[in-house]
């Protein structure tokens, strides 16, 4: 084609046009990235996804769940593309992570960084709202051999950002276990172990600089298995406590009503010895067990439900740590589903909500929490009989439901499409369920004087199917 004058006065024009389109496009994913980094100042509650489960969702079915659970912070253990694939234009935030094993590698060459950063974050964001790299987990306590790797694998990666423009929109940190501080309390006592100060100083002076937080993996089980008799089931539990129950830190008088708070105060405090004070704590995994071996008689499913519905409530409180109550911790709870390829102890197959095909192991007492796992976790709940309860005083509670409560208790009238089995256990929970229905779920509405409990499977299914049924999770309605 030849080219004309016309084309000559048209090029300024198109060059005008196409500029403005750049300033648009650019102005507008800087106002999606500022409104990304404000959502994220509110502290959230996420959860930590481990993959060693033996019927995991597929990637498209876990993010379709995340997002009926009104899950919007999830940390991974890797960065599966599978995943970080069908997270792509939600609103799910994302921690993503480089294994301890590939330490060596990226803390060995900016090559090796840069490639890793390009193949999974360029590669996804912003369409997958990643929002920090872990690098490692525990390193100095779990693999100390590798500690000297850490910062050049964190610098190297914080540098692949600079070069993407990514890092003021993607954090980089790296999780410690509580173990590398010590005397943690009183908080105001804490200090970093020394051995890592060579490693801690200038990682702090990293986070401190690009604006990351220090992420820290608190546990208040494991605190309180090691100081049993020590420290108060009730203050790992964040129970409310009397005055006298309360820790009290005799160096700053403040008192602490829960160990959590405790361990962040101790981190900060253990920051500010290092001469830091502006890197605020991110605690990357924390939770308790609902179940155990004989050496592990407090990992229940009454412990967890408490311990992660008071975890979650207290963080949407915001009433911060004593120390700093200006600041609340943002915290991911370890962890969303049952891993139970985990290997022994019985506990490290059972800190999940849920089981990897998205049953609840519990059902979370949050309300007023906002619509984050909503107490009933699935579209439905039942009321059915608890195991091991006499059959006088079932037959007791079934008559008063059949009775006053007014249930209906037809269909298990003899001849009728319930009636068998012909047991009270399995009457009792048809009449249960009926009453507790009808009462709308309320709450109250499935106790019968201690003998009822809620559960998420039909109790048609459970008890009049001809085929056995096993339910994997029933928890006692307490009021």
């Amino acid at each position: 084609m030849a080219f004309t004058n016309n084309m000559v006065s048209t090029v300024p024009v198109l060059f005008f046009f196409f500029t403005l389109l750049l300033v648009s496009a650019n102005s507008s994913s800087l106002s999606h990235d500022i409104k990304v980094q404000e959502q994220d100042k509110d502290p959230f509650v996420g959860f930590n996804i481990g993959t060693d489960v033996s019927n995991l969702l597929s990637p498209t079915e876990l993010v379709k769940f995340l997002q009926t659970q009104k899950v919007n912070h999830v940390r991974l253990y890797d960065a599966d593309p599978e995943l970080l694939k069908a997270l792509a234009k939600t609103k799910i935030r994302v921690i993503i992570s480089v294994p301890n094993n590939q330490l060596l590698a990226i803390g060995s060459s900016n090559s090796t960084a840069a490639s890793w950063i390009g193949r999974n974050v360029v590669a996804y964001y912003p369409e997958t709202l990643i929002t920090a790299i872990s690098v490692g987990d525990e390193v100095l306590t779990t693999v100390p051999s590798s500690a000297p790797l850490l910062l050049p694998a964190i610098e190297s990666l914080y540098n692949a950002l600079v070069a993407s423009n990514l890092h003021t929109q993607i954090k980089v940190s790296t999780p410690h276990a509580a173990s590398i501080m010590l005397d943690t309390f009183p908080p105001s006592q804490a200090y970093f172990n020394q051995t890592w100060h060579s490693i801690m100083v200038p990682l702090l002076q990293f986070l401190s600089k690009t604006g990351s937080p220090l992420m820290m993996n608190l546990y208040p089980y494991y605190v309180y298995m090691q100081n049993k008799g020590v420290v108060p089931l009730d203050n790992c539990l964040f129970e409310p406590l009397t005055p006298s129950k309360e820790m009290v830190d005799p160096n700053t008088l403040l008192h602490y009503t829960n160990v959590l708070d405790a361990m962040v105060d101790a981190a900060y405090v253990s920051m500010k010895n290092l001469n830091v004070s502006d890197v605020v704590v991110l605690v990357t995994e924390s939770g308790w067990p609902s179940k155990g071996d004989s050496k592990e008689p407090y990992a229940t499913i009454d412990n967890a439900d408490t311990y992660n519905s008071n975890l979650i409530k207290h963080v949407f409180d915001r009433t911060g740590t004593p120390l700093h109550p200006e600041m609340t911790s943002s915290v991911y709870i370890y962890e969303l589903f049952n891993e139970d390829l985990r290997a022994p102890p019985v506990s490290e197959a059972s800190w999940g909500l849920f089981y990897g095909n998205s049953t609840p192991v519990y059902l979370l007492h949050v309300s007023g929490s906002g619509t984050f796992l909503a107490n009933d976790t699935t579209n439905q709940t039942y009321c059915i009989a608890m195991d091991g309860v006499d059959a006088k005083t079932l037959q007791a509670a079934l008559d008063w439901a059949c009775g006053p409560g007014r249930s209906n208790c037809s269909e298990i009238q003899p001849g009728e499409s319930c009636y068998q089995p012909n047991n009270v256990k399995g009457h009792a929970s048809f009449a249960f369920n009926s009453y507790y229905q009808k009462e709308g779920r309320a709450s109250g509405s499935c106790d019968f004087k201690g003998v009822a409990m809620i559960t998420t499977t039909d109790p048609s299914k459970l008890f009049f199917s001809s085929s056995s049924f096993s339910f994997f999770f029933v928890l006692r309605f307490t009021i």
